[in-house]
């Protein structure tokens, strides 16, 4: 007969889920309000874990997302460049974030843990809001138009994973919420040259170009006014909490 023998241990399968989402080897986890820290301790596990399959899903994601752009860099002025491609900038961003945490790289990377932070939450919630309830799913197909819902609400969960290794120091904050403060500006409000910069809407098209004239525009700006500084309260918030319990570094 087969089997395994009394008092032995699980599964395989089982046990490799218990590393997965175990917490060997990873930062601790902190007793941090649900509202900075709102996923299950396993999901947090399991994302630290796996974070260099994390690093290259987001990679490929990048690229997708340039090549998603590339009508509109092709008609953008190549001094506005930096500030079009939101949504990919901000998966570099996490990847980058991910791979400075698992070779330890120290304090130059807190820049970059903060800009992802604030990246995968700004864009993993205004992407989600402007399709479902400005654009809507005309005139893009259907499996283009979900994967655009369901690949920027992901980046939401990403970016609470970063707390687990990252104290958001003011400093840091400060560099995220001047980027993406600038990057509100050029795209909503004064562009740097020519039009306005944010993410084509298909809600704003009319008949021989684009109308920003219309409600989406205003509604887009203020997500992403609203979403850039829910990201800041959500950093000062886990820097604060952080302290409160002695968890965070200068």
């Amino acid at each position: 007969m087969s089997g395994a023998p009394p008092g032995s241990s699980a599964s395989p399968a089982a046990g490799w889920f218990e590393r997965l989402t175990g917490d060997g080897g990873l930062p601790p986890r902190e007793s941090l309000p649900r509202y900075v820290a709102p996923l299950p301790r396993r999901l947090e596990n399991f994302g630290l874990h796996l974070a260099w399959l994390v690093v290259a899903i987001n990679l490929a994601g990048t690229a997708f997302g340039f090549w998603y752009y590339r009508f509109q860099l092709a008609a953008t002025p190549v001094v506005a460049w930096p500030v079009v491609p939101d949504s990919p900038a901000a998966t570099l961003f996490i990847a980058l974030s991910l791979a400075a945490w698992k070779l330890d790289a120290g304090r130059w990377a807190y820049p970059v843990h903060a800009l992802a932070f604030f990246g995968c939450i700004k864009l993993g919630g205004w992407t989600p809001y402007v399709q479902l309830f400005l654009n809507g799913p005309g005139g893009i197909a259907p499996w283009l138009y979900w994967f655009l819902v369901l690949s920027h609400l992901a980046m939401v969960v990403e970016a609470f994973l970063i707390y687990r290794y990252f104290d958001f120091p003011v400093w840091a904050v400060a560099v995220a919420v001047a980027w993406y403060g600038f990057n509100d500006f050029v795209d909503y409000f004064v562009p740097l040259v020519g039009d306005y910069h944010h993410t084509y809407l298909r809600a704003e098209f009319v008949p021989g170009g684009i109308d920003h004239a219309l409600a989406a525009h205003d509604l887009a700006a203020a997500a992403a006014v609203l979403l850039t500084l829910l990201a800041t309260f959500l950093a000062l918030a886990t820097r604060v909490k952080k302290l409160e319990r002695g968890g965070a570094h200068p």
